[in-house]
């Protein structure tokens, strides 16, 4: 049997073990979750009662903290060019990793940030401008994550690549390579790759040819050392759509064999590989699938 650690983004609504009781419910060997609310800038400290029913269900659960990966809050933008909302970001980011910390987590999950420049479809095309912006953000993420880790002992910061919507960052294996280079402590720095987001934003990994070169190019370029975990999504929009829309396994244009790939790559062992699809009434079942692709 392979060494595969699968499960979704559970809910931890009522309290954050509710989110290893939903886990264990539909037969994850590992799950994520938003340790507050995700909409919101504050949240309250964890009171005992619910940091020692955590604890006790966790043990209880026989899921490792290596196999959870928590999600920080949408709210945040690490390459903000606001002054004022960078701050902000930056100070909730910290917030996050100490609620890791206290939990005894030993990851957080974020998108990178966006640079929010409004560009025209010509300096869309210019590739040297587009560079120059978005190197100009990425020094900034950088800088969050140092000062970040500088304040917290413990967590690594585990960048999600992104499908390159909007203005976002991330969706090209170049800038989290970039974002890691700039990162002082790297022990505590990761990636976390989303297939959904990898396919929209041009990365093939339908066929096995696609599936290798592009894995390949990822080795070459960010290195998989720093692969700390997955999320595991179809996609509803076509390769290279650059539009973040997740789908159900096997549903949407990424299609079974990629799967069948990810599960029996060894690459991927011994790291949460976390479902994000559409539906979480058939987790279970899209959890049994993904076992079942394990070949001896």
């Amino acid at each position: 049997m392979a060494n595969k650690y699968v499960g979704a983004h559970t809910s931890a609504s009522g309290g954050v073990y509710n989110a290893i009781l939903e886990a264990e419910q539909i037969g994850a060997k590992a799950f994520a979750l938003f340790t507050k609310n995700q909409k919101r800038w504050d949240a309250k400290p964890f009171d005992a009662k619910t940091l020692d029913r955590w604890f006790s269900e966790l043990e209880r659960s026989g899921i490792k903290p290596k196999h959870i990966l928590p999600h920080d809050s949408y709210l945040i933008n690490l390459g903000h060019p606001e002054e004022e909302k960078l701050q902000k970001s930056r100070h909730a980011f910290i917030d996050e990793l100490q609620r890791c910390e206290v939990l005894g987590l030993e990851l957080l999950n974020f998108h990178p940030g966006s640079h929010l420049v409004k560009l025209t479809k010509k300096q869309k095309e210019d590739e040297a401008l587009v560079w120059e912006i978005e190197k100009k953000c990425l020094d900034v993420i950088a800088e969050s994550i140092n000062i970040a880790l500088d304040e917290t002992n413990g967590v690594t910061a585990v960048i999600e690549n992104t499908a390159g919507q909007g203005s976002n960052l991330g969706y090209k294996f170049e800038h989290l390579a970039y974002i890691i280079d700039k990162v002082e402590d790297k022990s505590r720095i990761g990636v976390c790759i989303d297939t959904c987001h990898m396919f929209t934003a041009g990365y093939d990994i339908r066929t096995r040819e696609a599936y290798d070169a592009t894995w390949e190019e990822f080795g070459e370029i960010v290195g998989f050392e720093y692969l700390k975990g997955m999320h595991i999504n179809d996609s509803k929009p076509p390769l290279g759509s650059r539009v973040d829309r997740h789908h159900s396994i096997g549903k949407g244009e990424i299609g079974l064999d990629a799967f069948r790939f990810i599960m029996n790559d060894e690459r991927m062992d011994d790291i949460p590989l976390v479902l994000e699809t559409i539906d979480p009434s058939i987790w279970a079942e899209e959890i049994r699938l993904l076992y079942s692709f394990i070949e001896d």
